[in-house]
């Protein structure tokens, strides 16, 4: 501990405390031995001044400690004081080797580490060949405060600020760049253990896969956290790409074992994205960045892998940007539009609404599709700005079709992470006069899987209103089953991408049959989506499916379109 204490430390303290020490008067020094308080706040900290002339001690100044056990004496030779301090245990051994080395080279700081953990700097002031001042500071609490400003508070790891001094130091040697790499890590699922068995669990969890990885690293090699549950490592030495490929693969192999908390079985996953010294950026930050570009397409390729940063990344991500940065000015200069795809049902073809879907185009981009630019806003979080407005559209264009015609509205499961979303439903059902009846709301299972008991309630709420509740893309998901025991949806829509193998897939097929029935027992409508061919229909209508919706019956029409064919229907 001593040397890292030397070498995190020393660089960040020694210059603020000699120069404080350099402000004070001679009196001062001699007097006093300290100035009344440090910068830093601290207690009194300087202990022993010593004046030094041809090598021996001229005046002693004490200060509240005195590291010399009262045998600094005006008289006594320097190198004497210093072996006797030694000797009797109040100086480190190799101390008075350490300082006279110093002094003959005329450095004028120096750290020492004392065997009762104490930090005390030597500063020297030289006021000619054979005339000088030794100030001994004790700096602990500069020391304390500096490791903790580059220390991890949970984990005790370096920070982001100490990874990055540690990346400039190693990343200085052209040599070391062939053989280095960093991956950044970061945890999956760790938010579902912190939201369902709470914070505690997650920082024993954290704990134990910093545990882990560690006996991975080399001894060169260092581990950083940067926050919540992401991490850094240097690998300082390897032959790459391999060796940071293996590091990446038993990263990802141990961290995903079984972890047993407080009686829990508790399991995470991890995903790496990799950057190579030798290629991939020439700073600390770039590294780390083009690291991170890559864990993102390490998390988009479905979690749990890893990837190696290109070029043709950062091409994507500023693209990302510039199209997220158009869909900003998009919302605001009112360039989306919504266009409204007609529902029947089977049984007599009747007109019963219409789902509306969001459409944006440019005339730089031209169409822009929504399964490009609908996940950016989940990701950047502008989904709840134009989810707020899609809303409000289409509740107005509804609120001009007759009774009881409805408009179904998708929301995306970002949006239930929003505290305001009934609130936000329930302004755009008043200001449009809509009755909430005529309002159904579809929802896909990726809502329920995060914070279920949060997400139950809110619709639960919204289903009390009046408002219809429909679950999309059924089928899609995980544990569907216990989702409509838990609440109970009016309509389930089908998933198109059964009804497009209906006809050449008997796994298809049964499946729609068994959704199909499934509804009728528990009292809620199907609609089968994206049916695009006369036989298609006439599978799910013998299979007993209620409604209809796809190219077959309706494409998706603007406002105007839609009402004229209202008009020729009603």
């Amino acid at each position: 501990m001593t040397n890292v204490k030397n070498s995190m430390a020393s660089c960040c303290i020694s210059e603020l405390s000699f120069q404080s020490l350099c402000m004070l008067s001679p009196a001062e020094k001699l007097t006093t031995g300290r100035p009344s308080e440090g910068p830093d706040g601290s207690p009194p900290s300087v202990a022993t001044t010593l004046h030094i002339t041809h090598g021996v001690v001229t005046d002693v100044a004490g200060g509240p400690t005195d590291l010399f056990g009262g045998r600094a004496v005006p008289g006594k030779p320097l190198v004497d004081l210093l072996d006797e301090a030694e000797k009797f245990g109040f100086l480190p051994g190799g101390t008075a080797a350490s300082i006279n080395t110093a002094l003959a080279a005329r450095q004028s700081k120096q750290l020492l580490s004392l065997a009762d953990g104490r930090s005390i700097m030597v500063a020297t002031e030289f006021a000619a060949a054979d005339d000088m001042t030794l100030h001994f500071v004790d700096v602990s609490f500069a020391v304390q405060m500096t490791l903790s400003q580059q220390r991890d508070v949970l984990t005790g790891l370096p920070n982001r600020v100490e990874l990055l001094r540690r990346l400039n130091e190693h990343l200085a040697s052209p040599a070391s760049l062939p053989q280095t790499a960093v991956l950044y890590v970061d945890l999956d699922r760790f938010k579902m253990v912190n939201d369902t068995l709470g914070h505690p669990i997650g920082d024993a969890l954290l704990k134990l896969v910093v545990e882990r990885m560690q006996r991975l690293l080399a001894p060169k090699d260092v581990l950083a956290r940067l926050g919540g549950d992401e991490f850094v490592i240097l690998q300082a030495e390897g032959e790459q790409p391999h060796a940071a490929e293996v590091l990446a693969s038993r990263i990802i192999e141990i961290v995903g074992r079984t972890y047993l908390l407080q009686g829990h079985s508790v399991q995470v996953g991890a995903s790496v994205g990799i950057a190579l010294a030798a290629t991939d950026g020439k700073t600390p930050e770039e590294l780390i960045k083009n690291a991170d570009l890559a864990l993102f397409k390490a998390k988009s390729a479905g979690r749990g892998t890893f990837r190696f940063f290109t070029d043709a990344m950062d091409r994507e991500i500023q693209e990302r940007r510039a199209l997220e940065i158009d869909l900003r000015r998009a919302i605001i200069m009112q360039e989306l539009s919504l266009v409204y795809q007609p529902q029947f049902e089977i049984d007599g073809n009747k007109l019963v609404g219409f789902e509306s879907l969001v459409r944006w185009s440019t005339s730089e981009r031209g169409s822009v599709s929504p399964a490009q630019f609908i996940p950016l806003a989940e990701e950047t979080g502008i989904i709840d700005q134009l989810g707020e407005w899609v809303l409000r559209t289409a509740c107005k264009e509804a609120a001009r079709w007759p009774e009881p015609l409805t408009v179904s509205v998708n929301l995306s499961p970002v949006q239930f992470k929003s505290p305001k979303l009934v609130s936000i439903i329930v302004g755009a059902l008043s200001s449009a006069g809509l009755p909430p009846s005529r309002l159904d709301l579809e929802i896909t299972e990726g809502a329920l899987i995060e914070n279920t008991e949060t997400v139950l309630l809110m619709l639960n709420q919204i289903k009390a209103m009046g408002i219809k509740v429909s679950i999309d893309d059924f089928g899609t998901g995980y544990s569907s089953l216990s989702y409509l025991q838990k609440f109970p949806f009016d309509k389930i829509k089908i998933d198109q991408s059964f009804i497009r193998s209906l006809e050449t897939n008997a796994d298809s097929a049964a499946i729609v049959r068994a959704v199909t029935a499934l509804g009728k027992s528990l009292g809620m409508m199907t609609i089968a989506e994206g049916v695009e061919t006369e036989s298609q229909l006439e599978l799910i209508a013998r299979d007993g499916c209620a409604q209809v919706q796809g190219y077959l019956t309706g494409r998706p029409l603007a406002a105007d379109a839609a009402a004229e064919l209202i008009s020729t229907r009603t």
